[in-house]
């Protein structure tokens, strides 16, 4: 597109200076012009219309010839992008360096290892579908790449600072001081007769009185509504009465699926809940031991009112209503015969959430958590089973964060929240124990991707500090997903749970997978690969000792 130079107006495809638009001929004067207005420099117009701010170039009427006309529309130019380039440079400047000063800058810089110190007063499920998730071509970005040097020195501090301590474990009565409702309510000795613990309660209410009507759960969630709606009305029948007083039968679970989120929780709990003699809480994850009886709701929220012990055993009244029918048989009454139904929960936050503790227990020293859930259900239960459903952490991980996350969602974000959590992590664990910094709510809430929760061994050893090595069973989710028989007849064994027909187990492991990856989620493709071996990198000393604790190499999640 051509302009005549003296009066900036666009020329006819001719390039007749006469046939410009609003020139008068070839006799125009700049200062009889009324375009020009008699000034020695005229705005530029493209398509007969004048460009706005930072498009306008002012180009004096010099009346130079046409290659000198030409030069100065060049030096206009320039003089333009050299003025927006040093304001995007300005505003550049600006945020890193107001960015570094807050500790706002997403990837972390090589020269700012620990500018993330904590301090002492800081602080689930999966889809066997993403199993085939795992080798689908992706392109490496060049800059991620780069990346690797400088968090390879972060991982490496992590590393130098790993020490497997065993705790030192509360004595009972420390225990009873710090939940005395709670050892109020729950006996020491259970029905004998009943391979489920449960026992006997004084009901003192009567036949109007609605014995839910303070339960939080049914308050607070519209998913256990329905569930106590049906309960309002069968709970009289259920009440067993002798010598003019009536009781409800109380069950506590039996055995507990603590963890962890995302490695097939939910699938090992919808297959075990088709087993005749299975019976579960009324929702998979009620997480009372973990966040409930704290009054956390969602963390985001703070706290509200602490749900108390009462409430939690509400949620076994459907599976104390069919035990106690089998209580009152004629089999078990005349004949002595067990009950052989048992209660399971599924709160894949029991094993790895103690982040409640510093709002409620004296903090340790070293920022250690004196108390922690197991503490308090081997307390109540020191017979009770636990299964842990795990996966290789890195996989984990980018699992998590493709469930979680909300918005925004790509391999590249992943790889900038996993860098900056490795170097939260690495600020806290270069003032604070492993344990301490693995059960720091602020830091954990601070990651933007939990990184922690695949600290596997981490949270085992400190289960096996009151449990014995023989209740607790650790599956393998990769095992699960390419032999579910198998892992199926383990659980099966563990819990001790009668023979099943064949048309029973057939129901039991061939129905289709739960919880599987959302589409949505699988078109964004496998992690960066430089994001893979930064994670291995980083869990590679805990998979190390996790293996040696299980005595099975498989839990190394080694790739051939």
């Amino acid at each position: 597109m051509r302009y005549c130079i003296n009066c900036c107006i666009h020329l006819l495809p001719n390039d007749l200076h006469r046939q410009c638009f609003r020139c008068r001929g070839p006799d125009h004067n700049n200062q009889k012009c009324p375009v020009c207005k008699g000034e020695n420099k005229i705005p530029l117009y493209t398509d007969s219309k004048q460009m706005k701010w930072l498009a306008v170039l002012e180009v004096r009427t010099d009346h130079c010839e046409s290659w000198n006309g030409f030069f100065c529309l060049r030096k206009g130019k320039l003089c333009s992008l050299m003025f927006g380039l040093i304001v995007m440079t300005l505003v550049m400047v600006s945020y890193i360096l107001t960015g570094a000063k807050h500790g706002l800058l997403l990837i972390p810089s090589p020269f700012h290892y620990g500018a993330f110190a904590s301090n002492p007063s800081l602080m689930d499920n999966e889809s066997l579908s993403d199993m085939k998730d795992h080798y689908q071509p992706s392109k490496t970005n060049i800059s991620y790449v780069k990346d690797y040097p400088s968090i390879k020195l972060i991982i490496d501090t992590i590393t130098s600072k790993i020490e497997f301590i065993t705790r030192q474990r509360p004595d009972l009565e420390e225990l009873r001081k710090q939940e005395p409702h709670m050892f109020s309510v729950i006996p020491n000795k259970f029905l004998p007769n009943s391979k489920n613990p449960c026992w006997y309660e004084e009901y003192r209410g009567n036949t109007t009185t609605d014995p839910y009507a303070t339960n939080s759960y049914a308050l607070y969630s519209k998913r256990f509504r329905i569930v106590f709606d049906y309960l309002r009305k069968v709970f009289w029948n259920h009440l067993y009465h002798y010598k003019g007083k009536h009781y409800r039968l109380r069950c506590l679970p039996h055995f507990y699926i603590i963890g962890q989120p995302k490695c097939g929780t939910t699938d090992l709990y919808d297959r075990l809940r088709l087993h005749p003699e299975v019976r579960f809480s009324a929702s998979k994850e009620p997480h009372w031991w973990t966040r409930k009886r704290f009054g956390i709701i969602r963390l985001r929220d703070g706290f509200h009112d602490r749900y108390p012990v009462e409430d939690y055993l509400d949620l076994f009244d459907l599976a104390a209503h069919q035990i106690q029918s089998v209580l009152q048989s004629e089999a078990v009454r005349e004949h002595g015969k067990m009950n052989n139904i048992i209660i399971g929960e599924a709160s894949a936050s029991t094993m790895w959430d103690n982040n409640a503790w510093i709002f409620f227990y004296d903090n340790s020293t070293d920022g250690e958590p004196p108390f922690l859930i197991q503490d308090f259900i081997h307390a109540f239960q020191p017979n009770a089973k636990l299964i842990i459903m795990l996966r290789d952490p890195v996989e984990r991980l980018y699992s998590d964060y493709l469930y979680f996350a909300s918005a925004n969602k790509s391999a590249e974000d992943f790889h900038e929240k996993v860098a900056e959590s490795l170097q939260l992590f690495e600020g806290c664990v270069l003032d604070y124990s492993l344990r301490a910094c693995v059960y720091n709510n602020t830091l954990n809430n601070a990651m933007p991707v939990r990184l922690q929760v695949g600290l596997y061994v981490v949270y085992l050893l400190d289960w096996l500090t009151v449990f014995n090595k023989d209740q607790i069973l650790v599956l393998r989710l990769e095992d699960h997903a390419s032999n579910m028989r198998y892992t199926m007849h383990k659980v099966f064994q563990f819990l001790d749970l009668g023979p099943l027909s064949e048309k029973q187990e057939a129901l039991i492991t061939k129905s289709p997978a739960s919880n599987t990856r959302r589409p949505e989620d699988r078109s964004l493709g496998p992690m960066l690969p430089t994001t893979k071996a930064i994670l291995r990198d980083f869990y590679r000393p805990f998979n190390t000792k996790l293996a040696q604790v299980l005595f099975d190499d498989a839990f190394l999640w080694k790739r051939t």
